[in-house]
């Protein structure tokens, strides 16, 4: 499988060269700073997971394009071993799998998040519509809406608006496990 710097760093480029973006262009859209965005392409940098969501919204691409290619879809019947495709972003308190990576014809990304003991992260909004879901597997953890601190344990599920902010928290001495919908309704 392929690193996931090397292949953010190429993907960031044929982005930039498919809209005929500088990197001054990319850092206007993204909210990412050129020298980050350098740092990026030239894969000397491992970016947070809240710098892959900024460039994801700049851009207008899933978040798990930016990790992995998409798979090719031989066969209607597709099995994924998230052991294998996990990564872990910069910001090392999470680990994310990308199982079913945005196809556009489904319209979403389904991933495996886990989330470390003492993990805290405020996401900032992402495009408007975007809808996430989340459902606990293992452990407990919290999810920021609408400014109040959602528990869940394992089996809850909670579903919000990903176009605003929002956040995840594990405050528990244990990894949570969690699978993760992300819906992208405007995505052709």
């Amino acid at each position: 499988m392929k690193d996931l710097k090397d292949h953010l760093s190429t993907t960031l480029k044929q982005l930039r060269k498919d809209r005929g973006w500088s990197l001054d262009a990319a850092a206007a859209a993204t909210g990412v700073s050129k020298a980050m965005l350098g740092q990026i392409e030239r894969g000397e940098s491992s970016p947070t997971t809240a710098v892959l969501w900024k460039l994801a919204t700049g851009f207008k691409v899933s978040v798990s394009s930016l990790m992995e290619p998409l798979p090719e879809i031989t066969a209607d019947t597709v099995i994924r071993d998230a052991q294998v495709i996990r990564n872990i972003p910069g910001d090392k308190g999470m680990a994310v799998a990308p199982l079913f990576p945005f196809e556009p014809r489904f319209g979403f990304d389904l991933m495996e998040l886990t989330f470390m003991p003492g993990y805290e992260r405020l996401s900032e909004p992402h495009e408007p519509g975007v809808i996430e879901h989340i459902t606990v597997i293992s452990g407990k953890m919290e999810i920021l809406t609408d400014d109040i601190w959602h528990p869940l344990e394992m089996g809850q599920t909670i579903r919000f608006r990903g176009d605003r902010t929002h956040g995840y928290r594990n405050r528990s001495d244990e990894k949570a496990v969690t699978l993760s919908v992300i819906h992208y309704p405007h995505r052709a």
